[in-house]
């Protein structure tokens, strides 16, 4: 295992640390639970937002802290979900008043601890909504998971929804819009190689020089299948089709068009994918208005990609459209 780390129990500590300096700007790391504030939490009148997970996929989460998505940010161990006491104090250290709302992937542990710190924050007068992001296609009920994985359109749902508490949405309107984000967003992702856990010092799958894995999670789950290696437009058909066979977008529609790399794969390589997918669409009569293209919830070095596509409205359009300044993502300021 070659890495650019010091103690492989270390690496959470140390990257959340480097983290917090890097952008001090936009944010403030509390390091004893460890969780992660924008810099003017809370927001007077504002929902906040809390998202959090295992480490290993950043940017996810902490990369979107700041104005127009997250108000906090909890990090787990790598693969690992944060704890209660985690999120407990997150959650209570940005709440004014209006409210919070837990953003929450499909995962057993994830979705453990966070129910169990609403309710205890409830306990302590804090108001707590929860939703739940579970926009993967590609299998149900897999190893981390009953039900479908929360994957890529978890950065859909954290924008749109933080851009709509943002403009002073109420607590109820907020989860309402992250709920119909959810609803009409749909990924699904492909591995070419698997990726290595620090503490575990080895590929946490095996996958065979000339093989990919379609369907697979973003902790190296198994996918649909394990096919023999393809070339990208072969593989962006695999991927696209049951992504629109599942959310049943028609021609007329118009989509934002997520191509994300899963850690360990080049710029230059999801623009090919992205590509061949506008095409798909654009053959279907489907409009990409918006788009993203890059790593924004990936697996550590793993190769590979998913693919989201998100009904577009006007209201999701605006929503999208509005200011965000966050490590990861910024425009319009």
């Amino acid at each position: 295992m070659k890495k650019l780390i010091n103690d492989p129990q270390s690496v959470v500590d140390e990257s959340v640390e480097g983290f917090g300096l890097a952008h001090a700007d936009l944010v403030t790391v509390h390091a004893d639970p460890k969780y992660v504030l924008r810099t003017d939490a809370p927001v007077a009148g504002k929902v906040a937002l809390v998202s959090g997970g295992g480490s290993g996929h950043e940017p996810l989460h902490a990369g979107f802290v700041g104005l127009g998505m997250l108000d906090a940010a909890v990090p787990g161990a790598v693969f690992t979900s944060p704890t209660p006491d985690q999120i407990i104090p997150a959650t209570t250290a940005v709440d004014s008043g209006a409210g919070v709302i837990h953003i929450v992937k499909n995962y057993t542990g994830d979705v453990l601890n966070f129910e169990t710190a609403a309710e205890m924050a409830q306990a302590e007068g804090v108001h707590v909504r929860t939703v739940l992001v579970n926009d993967d296609v590609a299998v149900e009920d897999s190893l981390y998971t009953a039900g479908r994985r929360g994957v890529g359109g978890t950065v859909l749902v954290e924008k749109i929804a933080g851009a709509a508490a943002e403009r002073g949405d109420d607590l109820e309107t907020v989860l309402a819009v992250a709920e119909r984000v959810n609803r009409n967003v749909r990924s699904m992702g492909v591995a070419l190689s698997a990726c290595t856990v620090p503490h575990a010092g080895a590929p946490s799958f095996d996958l065979a020089d000339d093989e990919i894995e379609i369907g697979i999670g973003i902790h190296g789950e198994p996918g649909r299948h394990r096919i023999a290696m393809e070339n990208a437009d072969g593989i962006t058909d695999r991927l696209l089709q049951p992504v629109l066979e599942d959310l049943r977008v028609d021609s007329g529609e118009k989509v934002l068009l997520f191509v994300n790399g899963m850690g360990g794969t080049p710029q230059s390589e999801l623009y090919i994918v992205f590509r061949r997918a506008a095409q798909i669409l654009n053959d279907r009569g489907i409009t990409v208005q918006r788009s993203l293209v890059g790593n924004f919830v990936t697996s550590l070095e793993m190769q590979g990609c998913s693919i989201s596509v998100l009904r577009l409205d006007d209201e999701f359009t605006e929503l999208w459209d509005a200011p965000v300044h966050t490590a990861a993502l910024r425009w319009g300021i």
